[in-house]
């Protein structure tokens, strides 16, 4: 089946023939759905903290910030395409002069953040926007706005993107990660951030950033410690034919595809930080509505600190062989943070038994995430899920997971009353201060596969768990009502022209 060529192809990206047998032999497997139990809502896998409680959760994390080194991590996207996909295709139909479309566009366009730089370029053309305007020209705009002779925000990473302008200046989204990481995830004077960016934006990204982290840091009085990462090459998944086996394109090479967001669990494993806060590029407000974000982290991350306090203390306690009454301690405060988390017949096991099950149950990656009422925005929501051993866990889980064809499955997804707006805080070390193993604690059987095409033939694509939903499947999971007001993503450039981003 793998030809010589192709097995040198393997090594080079850092694969062997086995890994590519065993994504050969998920596409033969096909997809596994989830069993979903029943939605999480309010005072049943969600949690919601009362405003005494929330503010000592953040004074908690106050309190603990200076001996910890937390680091904010964020999945920079790749090229903004899809954040434009509705100016390409006004450009691509040629707008007529006078359209309604051309008319909006035309209208609302001084109220984007990069209108200036807009207006810049191009003068340096040789044009004004008044002109332009005046002849109801959408499409020479949309040119100068995405293309090659202007902007190029078509070929820009959206992390590049200008989100927000100020009287002094306007803000790409990268740039209000550092402003939001030195409000909550600065100790000692030192906010650590890391971004994971695609390798044909990795060189932009970083000039911009040694451009302007300085006056940031003079601003802020911080200094910022930036690194970034890429997808691995060995990542990336072989596409398979409608045969399942492998595919090939025309050159006779074998074809390779990106393996989703949840190959950057191999990002997130070699982060170091006691505590990690994970938050999408897209989402971030100007200065004017930091104060909750902030807030919001701060408690999220002061709940985190809290229980991961009390695990300690238990696992400290169930290190020698442990008594009846330690056991039940150790029970009761597992089941008063995740109360479906025991099988039936736990009572039921010998002591030792009983002590290697509660040790391994505390001693795992634990993650807080934030959840916010669903009105509607595409993704993932809380859900209870029903596990091979009899348990429930709470899960992320995504539309995809499911299976489409049960009527009793759609109707618990679709009555799903929350969000997950990826508001993630974790801790990813163990007992004794060392990075967990985080792939151990994958959902590696949650893959998802889909048709694709490549050369005008159809193919399949392999897509591994989602980094917040099958990758954390077998973490500590606790979710947490916040605010709608925290979660404002920009999925597409009108987008920017809602209150939040207008400042």
């Amino acid at each position: 089946m793998l030809t010589d060529e192709d097995l040198q192809n393997l090594r080079v990206r850092g694969l062997t023939e086995s890994d590519v047998m065993d994504q050969l032999a998920k596409f033969r497997a096909g997809v596994k759905p989830l069993t979903l139990d029943r939605p999480c809502r309010v005072n049943d896998g969600i949690t919601a903290l009362s405003n005494e409680e929330a503010e000592h959760l953040a004074k908690v994390y106050d309190k603990e910030l200076p001996a910890l080194n937390p680091v904010k991590f964020v999945p920079a996207s790749g090229a903004a395409s899809r954040m434009f996909s509705r100016w390409f295709q006004l450009l691509e139909g040629n707008v007529p002069p006078g359209s309604a479309d051309s008319l909006f566009f035309l209208g609302n366009l001084s109220s984007y953040p990069f209108f200036e730089s807009l207006q810049k370029t191009l003068a340096a053309h040789g044009n004004s926007f008044e002109d332009i305007r005046r002849r109801e020209d959408a499409a020479a705009i949309l040119r100068h706005i995405l293309g090659d002779e202007g902007l190029k925000y078509g070929l820009l990473p959206k992390a590049l993107i200008p989100f927000h302008r100020y009287p002094e200046e306007q803000r790409t989204s990268i740039e209000e990660h550092l402003v939001e990481a030195a409000l909550y995830a600065a100790s000692r004077g030192l906010a650590r951030l890391h971004f994971t960016v695609s390798p044909e934006h990795h060189q932009a990204i970083r000039h911009h950033l040694d451009r302007v982290t300085g006056r940031y840091e003079e601003r802020l009085g911080v200094t910022f410690d930036i690194t970034l990462s890429e997808q691995s090459p060995s990542t990336e998944i072989l596409a398979a034919d409608l045969d399942n086996r492998p595919f090939r394109a025309e050159s006779g090479e074998l074809l390779f595809r990106p393996g989703g967001h949840g190959t950057l669990l191999r990002n997130l494993c070699n982060t170091d930080g006691d505590i990690v806060f994970i938050k999408n590029i897209d989402n971030v407000v100007p200065d004017s509505l930091k104060e909750e974000t902030v807030r919001w982290k701060k408690i999220l991350a002061g709940l985190l600190i809290t229980i991961r306090k009390e695990f300690l203390q238990h696992l400290d306690n169930l290190k020698s062989v442990a008594t009846e009454e330690q056991l039940d301690s150790v029970s009761q405060a597992l089941k008063k943070r995740f109360p479906e988390c025991l099988p039936d017949t736990f009572l039921s096991w010998p002591t030792e038994r009983r002590r290697i099950f509660l040790t391994d149950r505390m001693d795992r990656p634990l993650r807080i995430c934030g959840m916010v009422k669903n009105e509607g925005e595409p993704g993932g929501g809380p859900f209870w899920v029903q596990e091979a051993d009899g348990t429930l866990s709470l899960q992320i889980v995504e539309s995809a997971q499911i299976n489409p064809s049960s009527p009793q499955q759609t109707k618990i997804w679709e009555s799903s009353s929350h969000f997950n707006p990826v508001d993630i805080v974790c801790a990813t070390r163990d007992s004794k201060g060392n990075p967990y193993d985080l792939m151990r604690y994958a959902d590696q059987n949650s893959y998802l596969i889909s048709r694709k095409s490549f050369e005008g033939r159809a193919l399949k694509a392999l897509e591994l768990p989602g980094l917040w939903n099958g990758s954390m499947a077998q973490w500590n999971t606790l979710f947490v009502e916040v605010p709608l007001i925290t979660f404002n993503p920009v999925k597409t450039v009108e987008d920017l022209l809602r209150r939040e981003h207008l400042g």
